[in-house]
């Protein structure tokens, strides 16, 4: 549900009018790299979130400081708590940016919020709604300096424990390339998924321990502004943070066409944004121009649809029971069949995959399932917003359930959807 916060929004920028990017720090142990980052929007708003990189037997002494790479993961996870007030103005002490870097910047706040803006109903200045300020001392940031992996023959590849990354994770397998997984705030899925590609024990996956300051969750309840955040563009700056550390230069996303569309027709709001081809050009070229072009990020399902994923990953069955792609189910490790997540990829799987199947990884036949219509609706284009989640487009949703229609005609809303195309 949309929440008029229009008001609150512009009231906030009034209360908070700078939010200041305080300064950062960490330390390198034998086991990885603790770092803690200091945000505050004046006396009564100040974070401290900390975040540990555990390398397992990954992971390598570092050439030279980390600054940084550190410093950019900061301003990267400011975004999440800048988001709570949205002040005009960030002030960031620690180092000063180029123009250049700073209208990047500005562009991945203003497409990367544009979910969070649409669900607020906040119509933000795009040319003001944000500025940068830096303390009159302050070096510039290319004083920094950033340590080039070289090439090798291994590859980071992130694991999510959904469908994607078991494509990546299997496919580079079958190439030939050696494999380190990377895997944020473990849970379930992804150690199971994991441990299925021969990764079985901790220490053979790179793991990031992120925590959210109960202070933002506090603010939350208490009905500051909240809402989705570009979580891959934040992977991705962890992942050159990893490279470094483990002497990894490639890093294969699972992010494929599909992502490219926005899930408001028409629009630049797109859920998925920072999985999109625009950002991941967008990123590689700012770390090429001003971190030294420390590590190679790009996604190795780029090519991919959706349907053609689904296909590839029907030939692995022995991931069925353990994938999770379900949001709102993650904490339990379960498919909690009563979300969009939920019903797009047992659309997007079941033209590959037989129905006894299906309803053995999901628990039930989600397309006998009436209660998900308003999700079917959006999924396949007779609403007009797709959900906002990660699922594929309008089109690959057709044509799945076209496929599967071919198939089975025994469902609720196969029948339905028969009838609302006259088939």
């Amino acid at each position: 549900m949309r929440k008029e916060n229009q008001a609150l929004y512009q009231q906030l920028r009034k209360d908070y009018p700078e939010f200041v990017y305080e300064g950062y720090h960490y330390e390198v142990s034998e086991d990885g790299v603790s770092m803690q980052f200091f945000y505050s929007a004046g006396a009564d708003v100040r974070f401290a979130p900390k975040m540990n990189l555990l390398w397992g037997i990954h992971g390598k002494s570092p050439k030279g400081n980390l600054d940084g790479l550190v410093f950019h993961i900061g301003l990267i996870e400011l975004i999440s708590y800048w988001k709570c007030v949205c002040s005009p103005l960030v002030r960031v002490k620690p180092y000063r940016l180029s123009e250049a870097q700073q209208q990047w910047w500005k562009k991945l706040y203003r497409k990367g919020l544009g979910e969070f803006f649409y669900q607020n109903t906040i119509q933000p200045d795009k040319e003001h709604f944000l500025d940068f300020v830096f303390e009159e001392d302050a070096a510039d940031a290319s004083v920094l300096t950033y340590p080039r992996v070289p090439d090798g023959d291994t590859t980071l590849v992130p694991i999510g424990g959904g469908k994607d990354s078991v494509v990546t994770l299997e496919s580079l397998k079958a190439a030939g390339r050696r494999i380190v997984p990377f895997i944020i705030n473990p849970r379930g899925a992804t150690l199971d998924c994991a441990r299925i590609a021969g990764f079985p024990e901790p220490q053979d996956i790179v793991i990031l321990q992120r925590e959210i300051d109960p202070s933002l969750l506090e603010l939350n309840s208490r009905g500051y502004l909240n809402g989705h955040t570009p979580f891959s563009a934040m992977l991705a700056f962890y992942s050159l943070l990893v490279a470094s550390c483990t002497g990894i230069r490639e890093v294969a996303l699972s992010n494929e066409s599909s992502a490219n569309e926005p899930t408001i027709p028409g629009t630049d709001i797109n859920h998925q944004y920072s999985k999109s081809l625009e950002f991941e050009e967008d990123f590689r070229s700012y770390v090429s121009l001003y971190m030294n072009d420390v590590a190679h990020y790009y996604s190795y399902l780029r090519p991919l649809t959706e349907l053609q994923i689904a296909e590839r990953f029907a030939q692995y069955p022995a991931y069925f029971k353990v994938f999770k792609s379900c949001n709102a189910g993650s904490k339990q490790n379960i498919w909690c069949c009563r979300c969009s997540k939920c019903l797009f990829a047992y659309i997007i799987l079941s033209p590959f995959i037989d129905k006894e199947t299906m309803v053995s990884i999901f628990g039930e036949d989600l397309l006998d399932n009436w209660d998900m219509k308003t999700y079917f609706d959006e999924l396949t284009g007779i609403a007009e917003v797709k959900p906002f989640e990660c699922v594929g487009t309008v089109d690959e949703v057709n044509q799945a359930l076209r496929m599967v229609l071919a198939q089975r005609q025994d469902a609720q809303l196969l029948q339905y959807y028969q009838k609302m195309l006259n088939l």
